[in-house]
């Protein structure tokens, strides 16, 4: 209040603004309330049509007064009103003066309902909208890493909206209201404990209050940190407020009332008017020192009074402009008295009005009536006399660029209890790197379970809420906080397993090969020539293949090995089982040639024997040719075995797996019909009874491939082309040590038995 009446005077001492003009002014107390201010509003606007004491005045803004001025042109209705300190009744004051466009410019009201032009068109602030300050206070509790807090608010417009908007944006950067309290309206001591063991029960250590200060008095003191507006020093003011003397005469009463209470005295002439004076009271004698308040001769620094300040200057400059002030030879250099405030277009020149002050700071009203946003961090201190001071920490600028808005000197900032450490204000504490944030059913977000990554997802940041799943072909490493490439696997000629299924290779191979030289060697005896020596030598040739055809396994998937390494294992295979079913059919139908009228051995000769060897082989071929050209297998990173053994499994990849399940069906087939027929004859009275170990042979087989299909699919990696080698070579060597060794024993330890008579089993030793 001290502030406008400061402003005033100094501005009709000032002959270059309204020159020719005095402002005046009336105040009036709204006590906080709407009623008030309503009633407040009334009276003054139906104030006599006189011209306005300049001894009107008293009042403070922190005791919520509302303060009206109006310039003192005779018969002139109210040009404008300044205030009010709350935004509850600012609300209400705002939408009565609307219609009739009388201006109303605040200096506290922050309320971001109070922007809407349609429902408030005459109104307006020298204090930034609230908009401002909340992103203001999201970025304070962001930066200082706090997104588990309360709020606190009081019961009106101010704090409703703002704890709301707050509210709204601050869980949009991902923090969560702990929980929320409202003051109470003249709140009891009781009430004021109740809310205070509340706030201490809480697991939030933060809290952030949309409230006036005298509000919290009794809830923060020392390490709070608040948005104020910027302060200056204004000069004069502060001799001009140590010279304010209390007086009788009308107009001084809240001055009076303000002596009274400061100095807890009585004034001698409000004797008169007081219904209950005690006789014994001190008696106020008028020169008490002012000094002695800090609080309020303490004006280094002031923030809302300036915003006063400001507001009376706006409407000073507004009257020069729509009084023509400026006009050269009106009325030898004075204003005009005479225009018409009742037509609104004093609001216009007011919401147009654009100077720099003293301060050097640019006054003027954006397209919704509102300043620049510019605010103080402040620090609630404490001095060396246990009194509470405010101390700037830093600054947030609501017009700057995004990320350079908040200013903070963490440095200066003393915290509760005097901790120079930054309070953590947490529900959960954030996930480590290679964990991610679940939160936990029921429970605000805030509040988290740490879960570490599933193989292949990595977190590389504290607080991650999800995994990140690795490219393809790399693998998460052991602490989950970095792809790394997956090294390649595939069955190499340098690893163990590699190794020994080379050896058993090269020893099937060598050992077919010393069993050929042998054979070839007795090739004119009666064992080798039996059953015709030329399937004998073929299928040596074939056992040969199927040895060899094993090492196109073996080695890192290519281009050629993934389109030989089936066909030339199919193509061997059923090589080989034609040449066993040849075998078997000769053994059978050479017995039934010692039945009287047999001609079976005589229709079923070499050329036919070569015949069917071809004709069960070529379809085979065929098969196989047709599957490598029309769909061949082709060399493939398969990542899908990283989760189990953390590799990537370089292998053949077949687009028609069709083709490999008839490929062996066909070898199964063929093997079928051999087993069949050499179990038939297994009972033929011959010493030497090939096709009792065909039998063999082929239950080998048999027994081999029926664990391969189960054994195969369940194997990964590069166990897979490990079991299908071992089946190949198994079965290998089932058939040559089942058909040869025996033979090679009679050829090469029992020669007396390798004649004619011993093959029709009348040799005896």
């Amino acid at each position: 209040m001290m502030a406008m009446v400061f402003t005033v005077e100094e501005i009709n001492r000032n002959s270059s603004l309204l020159p020719g003009v005095k402002l005046g002014y009336r105040i009036m107390d709204s006590c906080n309330h709407i009623h008030n201010s309503l009633q407040g509003l009334f009276s003054l606007l139906s104030y006599p049509k006189a011209v306005m004491s300049e001894a009107e005045k008293s009042e403070t803004e922190n005791s919520g007064i509302e303060m009206k001025s109006s310039t003192c042109l005779y018969y002139s209705p109210v040009s404008a009103v300044i205030g009010l300190a709350s935004s509850s009744p600012t609300r209400a004051v705002a939408q009565t003066l609307g219609p009739f466009k009388i201006p109303l410019v605040s200096y506290f009201a922050t309320c971001t309902c109070l922007t809407d032009k349609h429902l408030y068109p005459s109104f307006l602030r020298t204090v930034p909208s609230d908009v401002f300050q909340v992103r203001g206070i999201v970025q304070l509790v962001t930066y200082f890493g706090w997104f588990w807090v309360g709020t606190v608010g009081t019961t009106d417009d101010y704090s409703l909206y703002g704890i709301q908007a707050f509210s709204t944006q601050f869980a949009e950067q991902g923090g969560c209201v702990a929980f929320h309290r409202t003051i109470p309206t003249s709140p009891t001591v009781a009430e004021i404990q109740e809310m205070a063991d509340k706030l201490q029960s809480s697991t939030a250590r933060v809290v952030v209050v949309f409230a006036t200060e005298v509000e919290l008095l009794d809830l923060f003191l020392e390490g709070t940190l608040g948005f104020s507006f910027p302060g200056v020093t204004i000069p004069g003011f502060k001799e001009f407020l140590l010279n304010v003397r209390p007086s009788p005469k009308p107009g001084i009463e809240f001055v009076n009332i303000f002596w009274e209470e400061h100095f807890r005295c009585k004034l001698e002439f409000e004797r008169d008017r007081a219904k209950e004076y005690e006789a014994n009271a001190t008696v106020c004698t008028g020169s008490e020192d002012l000094r002695s308040d800090s609080s309020y001769s303490d004006v280094s620094q002031v923030r809302i009074s300036y915003n006063v300040y400001k507001a009376v200057y706006a409407i000073a400059h507004a009257l020069h402009t729509f009084l023509n002030c400026d006009s050269a030879g009106l009325n030898e250099g004075l204003c005009g008295k005479h225009n018409s405030f009742a037509n609104g277009q004093f609001l216009q020149h007011l919401k147009m009005v654009n100077f720099t002050n003293q301060f050097n700071e640019k006054v003027y009203f954006d397209s919704n009536g509102e300043p620049v946003p510019l605010y103080d961090i402040i620090n609630w201190q404490k001095d060396n006399k246990d009194e509470m001071r405010f101390i700037k920490v830093g600054s947030y600028d609501g017009s700057a660029p995004q990320g350079q808005q908040l200013q903070m000197m963490k440095s200066t900032i003393v915290w509760t209890k005097g901790d120079s450490q930054v309070p953590v204000s947490q529900c959960s504490a954030p996930c480590p790197p290679g964990n991610r944030q679940a939160t936990r059913r029921g429970e605000p977000k805030c509040c988290f379970d740490c879960l570490p990554c599933a193989d292949g997802e990595i977190s590389n940041q504290t607080g991650s809420t999800e995994c990140t799943k690795c490219p393809e072909y790399y693998w998460s490493d052991k602490e989950r906080v970095k792809c790394i490439a997956g090294s390649e696997e595939f069955l190499s000629f340098y690893d163990t397993m590699g190794i020994i299924l080379v050896v058993l290779t090269l020893l099937g191979f060598i050992l077919t090969t010393i069993i050929t030289i042998v054979f070839h060697s007795f090739r004119y005896t009666p064992i080798v020539k039996a059953n015709n020596s030329e399937i004998s030598f073929l299928l040596l040739l074939s056992l040969k293949l199927c040895f060899l055809c094993s090492l196109v396994f073996i080695g890192e998937p290519s281009w050629w090995t993934c389109r030989l390494r089936q066909a030339a294992f199919g193509i061997s295979f059923v090589l080989c089982l034609s040449c066993l079913l040849v075998k078997t059919i000769v053994v059978l139908l050479a017995f039934r040639t010692n039945v009287p009228g047999s001609r079976g051995l005589k229709l079923f000769g070499s050329s036919q024997q070569r015949i069917l060897i071809i004709c069960t082989t070529a379809p085979q071929i065929f098969l196989c040719t047709g599957w490598v050209l029309g769909a061949p297998p082709f060399p493939f990173r398969n990542p899908n075995y990283l989760a189990s053994i953390g590799k990537i499994v370089v292998e053949c990849k077949e687009p028609w797996p069709p083709g490999f399940y008839l490929l062996l069906g066909y070898i199964g087939l063929l093997a079928f019909v051999s087993l069949l027929l050499a179990f038939l004859g297994r009972k033929l009275p011959d010493t030497f009874n090939e096709a009792k170990f065909i039998t063999f042979s082929m239950l080998i087989f048999w027994a081999v491939w029926i664990s391969f299909i189960p054994a195969y699919v369940s194997s990964p990696g590069k166990f897979s082309v490990a079991v299908e080698i071992f089946a190949i070579l198994a079965s290998s060597f089932g058939v040559l040590l089942c058909i040869f060794l025996p033979k090679c024993y009679i050829i090469l330890l029992h020669p007396e038995r390798n004649v004619k008579k011993g093959m029709t089993g009348k040799y005896h030793r």
